[in-house]
């Protein structure tokens, strides 16, 4: 236990940044990493010894998020305006505060597949090869959601909120 303890320790930093983007709540990405971690540690033997720790720990932490907007979508979910109150400062201005809520606001409105592949390669500084293997998609796709994902929030940061959204008629 102490070998699969000195192995995920290193890890639980990453695995928090993640879920508190995904989550933008401390105690919900408390819960979502420890739900990781013990899945990991119930299902450590089955991991392949030769693969990447930190991409099959990302793929558990995701396919568990994702299994909970699930089961939000099909019960319904309660979202409280402290939710972008707790945002971590980036500073101590107040143009700092508005950055940061507009970066948070800008990731709100990319999709799933491009917000997850721009924080787990932007902010968690994994590989486009262990991205690929943590969503489940070719390399080339998870490069061109990466692209269409900075170029969204970009335009986004750039232009506002119009920016991001497109008219359907």
């Amino acid at each position: 236990m102490d070998e699969i303890a000195s192995l995920l320790e290193p890890q639980i930093p990453g695995l928090r940044r993640y879920a508190w983007a995904l989550l933008r709540d401390d105690e919900a990405a408390d819960d979502l990493v420890q739900d990781t971690l013990e899945r990991a540690i119930r299902y450590w033997a089955q991991r392949r010894r030769d693969g990447d720790l930190k991409a099959w720990l990302f793929t558990i932490q995701r396919n568990l998020f994702i299994d909970a907007v699930r089961r939000r979508k099909k019960h319904g979910v309660r979202v409280g305006v402290e939710m972008l109150e707790d945002a971590p400062a980036v500073t101590d201005t107040p143009e700092g505060h508005a950055g940061m809520r507009d970066i948070l606001v800008g990731l709100d409105l990319l999709p799933e597949e491009q917000r997850s592949v721009l924080l787990l390669v932007g902010v968690e500084d994994l590989s486009y090869e262990q991205a690929a293997q943590v969503l489940d998609v070719p390399l080339g796709t998870v490069m061109s959601r990466l692209s269409r994902a900075r170029g969204r929030l970009r335009d986004f940061m750039e232009n506002g909120r119009g920016a991001v959204l497109r008219r359907v008629k």
